[in-house]
């Protein structure tokens, strides 16, 4: 009986430190440790890189993880993607390594910046960062004054990056001022990199146990034995990229308007070239979306494409057919980066200008031979089989627009110039005989003398 009870005792005394301990220890244990988040950055840092980077850090802030290294690529790009992806990476409340790798990797220009503001910078042997020197919207160089103030804009963003991740200033400064470039070896005697790192394993390895900065503040960070998340652009991401090539996206744009042109022209008979039209000026402006693009470049390309949609219904007027052409390749050249504001070199999207006027002038002749073929229609001669000829002359035909001498007939439903011969006139609704048929033209007399009005010279 004693037993009975000492064992019901040791058992509530048990279930009561459970029940005071539990919750203790539930509510300071440290929450369940993530992976380790690797994104793979190999491309140009713009508006779709911002993207991917920026739903990179979201995803591993959702995952808890323990830290985000990237493994970096890029030869620059535009300076306000690169301000975004800075400041994504201080907003990170995960530590953010960037690692640029393998050998033979990168990070030039605006690349300088993104790797100045991680956490941690490791580079693999035979890489390098730095050029980051500011030059004009395509890549030449810029006046005094501008040059000034665009260099002392982003070499204070430098500096401010440089004091807060407490890399060397000058070094950094130098990049921009003199467009210095470091090798790892130089980057990590400088300070620029904290490690020259031959591997991404290596990597991961070493920083296991380190305090790293983020924004939720120092973070002791465990890598070893923790499972690698590994982040690479989506398919849609990897189409926009490549729908994002600026000569491609002024193709497009030109085969979607020639498409919906020629769907016009044909009256709708068939529904391919409108669909194909549209699908193409689809592609071409999800390609815009992720591009510095100039609405007034836009605007200039289809209102050449709507010049030419003028020339094909109003053909004759070359006005509109040289004026759309034109207008398409000045648009051709405005449409990307040609007035944009200062930039980092290794990213000046534009249109190559062979591209553009070949292409211009190649859509601009079909328009104006559709054009020409639309106006031989209404105005020419065409082809009349011997059949068809043989059974035409000699029917009787309609006159529906007078003839003097010259006119209109209707000849089995269908309307023929007509001219009678030897002049004179006849009225609407009157018959006519046709003998003879010169192309689109019909040679016709009336039926009888009474019916012709022939000029008489008057008796003096």
């Amino acid at each position: 009986m004693t037993i009975r009870r000492l064992l019901v005792a040791v058992c509530l005394m048990a279930g009561l430190t459970g029940l005071v301990l539990g919750p203790s220890r539930s509510a300071g244990a440290a929450p369940k440790s993530g992976p380790v988040v690797v994104v793979h950055y190999n491309a140009d840092i713009n508006e779709l890189g911002k993207r991917f980077l920026g739903g990179a850090l979201h995803h591993a802030a959702s995952e808890n993880a323990e830290v985000v290294i990237v493994q970096f690529n890029t030869l620059g790009g535009s300076i306000t993607s690169m301000q975004s992806m800075v400041h994504d990476i201080f907003a990170s409340p995960v530590p953010v390594v960037v690692w640029i790798g393998p050998s033979g990797a990168g990070a030039a220009s605006a690349g300088t910046f993104v790797s100045a503001a991680s956490s941690y910078l490791a580079m693999a042997p035979a890489t390098n960062i730095g050029a980051a020197a500011v030059v004009g919207s395509q890549g030449q160089n810029l006046g005094s004054t501008e040059a000034k103030k665009a260099t002392q804009f982003v070499a204070a963003l430098m500096r401010s990056i440089a004091e807060r991740r407490h890399r060397p200033v000058a070094a950094l400064d130098a990049t921009i001022f003199k467009a210095r470039a470091y090798s790892a070896e130089e980057a990590l005697r400088l300070g620029i990199a904290n490690a020259e790192v031959p591997s991404l394993s290596s990597l991961i390895a070493q920083l296991d146990g380190r305090t790293l900065a983020s924004h939720a503040g120092p973070k002791v960070v465990h890598t070893a034995g923790v499972p690698l998340d590994q982040v690479s652009m989506s398919l849609w991401q990897r189409i926009l990229g490549f729908l994002s090539n600026p000569n491609l996206v002024f193709l497009l744009l030109n085969l979607g308007g020639l498409g919906l042109i020629i769907e016009l022209w044909t009256g709708g008979q068939t529904w391919i070239p409108g669909s194909l039209g549209i699908i193409c000026l689809v592609a071409a402006f999800a390609g815009l979306s992720v591009l510095p693009f100039s609405w007034a470049g836009l605007a200039l390309i289809l209102l050449g494409i709507l010049f030419l949609g003028f020339e094909l219904h109003a053909p004759g007027h070359v006005f509109f057919g040289a004026t759309g052409t034109a207008s398409i390749i000045l648009g051709g050249i405005f449409l990307l980066g040609y007035f944009g504001s200062p930039g980092l070199p290794g990213y000046n999207p534009s249109v190559s200008y062979w591209v553009l006027i070949s292409l211009a002038l190649i859509v601009g002749l079909l328009v104006l031979l559709m054009a020409r073929e639309v106006h031989m229609s209404h105005h020419g001669k065409r082809y009349v089989g011997p059949l068809e000829t043989k059974g035409l002359v000699g029917a009787i035909a309609e006159v529906s627009a007078r003839l003097e001498p010259k006119g209109e007939v209707i000849v089995g439903s269908e309307s023929w110039q007509a001219e009678l011969k030897g002049g004179g006139t006849v009225e609407p609704g009157e018959q006519v005989s046709v003998i003879e048929v010169d192309g689109f033209k019909l040679i016709v007399e009336p039926l009888s003398e009474k019916k012709t009005a022939k000029s008489k010279p008057k008796k003096s």
